[in-house]
């Protein structure tokens, strides 16, 4: 019998998905693996607790990053994405760019959260972050161990996903708002991976009936060898309103003669890292072309 069902648990090779209030763990034909977390699918079930995965749905969004060696997809169909950092470990501002480019290319709304707000070291990361709110992002500074109430409206009628690197505390955010989930997917966890934390996997939490999250792993990095280098720029909104106005319109931003992006970060109206970041990634992406 099929039946049409969402991807709730990522394992790899495996996959729960969720159809008309039941779970089904599902493997897939052959050996595509290429679903992700959110994804709607189309299944065939096999008995009451197995399925096969026959196709998916067409996607409303999908993140994903890219490095030299794999691509790695992390959620399907989200609206938003909650890019959650700390100050507490060492956060990488790389990462946070890397993050919202990905965003950006992918048409999805981004959220800049920062966790764990009662930490004195905390101040100088969201001075940092003042740069970003003026580029228009939303910035959301809250401790998840005292209370996510702020960040509940910010969730409501969207499929959110948690981003972020190891430590920034999105496991400790998912269980503060849903204090039963670390319990609900604790038996599935052990019953699929052997034990191992769900931290590891992708998992999707329904908040209530219009409003969903997906908790991902922890990632060191975010590469973006999937992007086009003469897309880049358009990813920077602060660049945006120079675009087309070097000298040459096949400009890369690098050593061009009267290029605007640089022209414009010499004088102050876009920064100095923010445009290093451009050519520094454009460079990368270039010599995968070459």
């Amino acid at each position: 019998m099929k039946q049409t069902g969402q991807i709730i648990r990522s394992y790899g090779r495996r996959f729960i998905v969720e159809t008309d209030g039941r779970s089904y763990d599902c493997t897939t034909r052959g050996k595509r693996v290429n679903y992700a977390c959110g994804d709607f699918v189309d299944i065939l079930i096999q008995n009451d607790e197995q399925a096969v995965i026959e196709n998916a749905h067409e996607r409303r969004s999908l993140l994903y990053r890219q490095d030299d060696w794999k691509t790695k997809m992390i959620a399907a169909n989200v609206t938003r994405i909650l890019f959650v950092t700390a100050a507490v470990p060492t956060p990488s501002e790389e990462f946070l760019n890397r993050g919202l480019i990905a965003a950006e290319a992918a048409d999805i709304e981004p959220i800049i959260l920062v966790n764990k707000s009662d930490l004195p070291e905390t101040a100088a990361w969201l001075k940092k972050l003042e740069m970003y709110q003026a580029l228009g992002y939303h910035v959301l500074s809250l401790s998840a161990k005292q209370s996510v109430e702020e960040l509940r409206p910010l969730l409501t009628g969207h499929t959110s996903v948690f981003v972020g690197q190891s430590g920034m505390g999105k496991s400790t955010l998912t269980n503060a708002l849903l204090p039963d989930a670390r319990a609900r997917i604790g038996d599935i966890s052990t019953a699929l991976d052997s034990g191992r934390h769900t931290t590891t996997h992708a998992a999707l939490y329904h908040l209530d009936s219009n409003s969903h999250l997906i908790d991902s792993p922890g990632l060191q990095e975010f590469g973006l060898k999937h992007l086009q280098a003469t897309d880049l720029v358009h990813y920077f909104p602060e660049m945006r309103p120079f675009i087309g106005q070097c000298r040459f319109h096949n400009c890369a931003h690098l050593a061009e003669p009267d290029c605007a992006i640089k022209e414009a970060a010499k004088s102050g109206k876009i920064s100095q890292y923010r445009m290093e970041l451009l050519q520094r990634l454009t460079s990368e992406l270039n010599k995968i072309t070459a």
